[in-house]
């Protein structure tokens, strides 16, 4: 699980390094994980799937990862990955649209604090021009709780999902891949490594990783790549957020690590009153 977080965070430099389309990136990347993935499938004998639920897991797939290159292109790479990372919130929201089941008190304090932190961002997108950078971003966020609650699903298969999706991403791109013009050693390095690893074999770990890891664990894991994602940036390319993105950044992640841990290890918790031990 710490190697599929860790390789997760490196795309938003990845991103930031490729001077291509977003429409570009995202399909040539898929191409890549796209072999990956059916190697291992096939390796690990897991039959792929096809049902409507699934191909509306797909179709959440390509949106996701697709707004997320696009995000990161228009808005910085801490904003992308935070704003994406707001996915357990639309979660609770949607349930409570789809399903009717009423957000408890720590869904609501969980659901205040994260809007509390996207308001930072769209505020100093106001003064930066990052605005439709940070909408896709957050469109992105709803799109990975499309993904969680499907793949949940009894219906749903997330392998099948994430194949089938990555290669909608690839016929999505097929306009752009010939107006690229950059082929140069840097984009190439960037796309394999983006290919490779951070769709690729960081998949097969964290289908490997999930089902060795406690829940606590897992969500404390979560946490690393939407903080080691901007650092990767800021160390290579220079990109900073200023305070007020940081500030924002600190409240999302915080309060969906804590909301995953509280969950997590208090499935029975309701209304956001935790058991007391003993």
């Amino acid at each position: 699980m710490f190697l599929s977080a860790v390789l997760f965070s490196i795309g938003g430099l990845c991103v930031k390094m490729i001077p291509w389309s977003a429409f570009s990136i995202n399909g040539i990347r898929s191409l890549i994980s796209v072999l990956i993935l059916l190697v291992y499938a096939k390796a690990s004998h897991h039959r792929l799937r096809f049902n409507w639920l699934i191909l509306g897991g797909a179709l959440c797939t390509f949106i996701t990862n697709l707004f997320f290159s696009m995000a990161t292109k228009m808005t910085t790479a801490a904003n992308a990955i935070v704003l994406e990372f707001t996915m357990p919130v639309f979660i609770i929201l949607f349930s409570w649209i789809i399903y009717r089941r009423k957000p408890g008190k720590l869904d609501t304090v969980t659901c205040i604090l994260v809007f509390a932190g996207i308001i930072c961002f769209f505020v100093d997108g106001l003064s930066a021009g990052n605005i439709p950078g940070n909408i896709i971003g957050l469109i992105s966020g709803m799109t990975y709780a499309g993904m969680f609650m499907i793949n949940g699903h009894k219906k749903g298969d997330a392998l099948s999902s994430v194949i089938i999706g990555q290669s909608i991403s690839v016929i999505a791109g097929l306009p752009f891949y010939f107006g690229e013009t950059d082929f140069s050693v840097t984009p190439v390095v960037y796309i394999l490594l983006l290919g490779v690893l951070q769709t690729g074999i960081a998949y097969i770990f964290f289908c490997q990783g999930i089902t060795r890891t406690g829940p606590v664990a897992a969500a404390l894991v979560s946490g690393i790549e939407p903080i080691l994602n901007p650092v990767w940036v800021a160390v290579v390319s220079g990109e900073m957020i200023s305070p007020v993105s940081v500030a924002g950044a600190a409240v999302v992640i915080a309060a969906v690590v804590a909301y995953n841990i509280i969950r997590a290890k208090y499935p029975a918790v309701q209304d956001g009153v935790v058991p007391k031990s003993g």
